[in-house]
């Protein structure tokens, strides 16, 4: 069993979870895993990128209404 699951075709850059490309049918390789690191250097870049850190995001959070409690 692969170490991972998601796979890309080398062919059409397609990524996909089976054997062969469902696009062109050709053989597809183990994708490169994401990289990550809780060290990592570049993290508040990305919270400021997408909003995170403002003050009006917290608000834009999905929440249970009261009969789902």
């Amino acid at each position: 069993m692969a170490r991972q699951m998601l796979q890309i075709c080398s062919t059409c850059d397609i990524h996909t979870l089976k054997a062969e490309c469902p696009n062109c049918g050709a053989k597809v390789v183990q994708a490169a895993a994401i990289k990550w690191s809780p060290e990592d250097a570049r993290a508040h870049l990305r919270r400021q990128l997408t909003g995170v850190e403002g003050e009006g995001w917290s608000g834009t959070l999905p929440t249970l209404d009261d009969s789902e409690e």
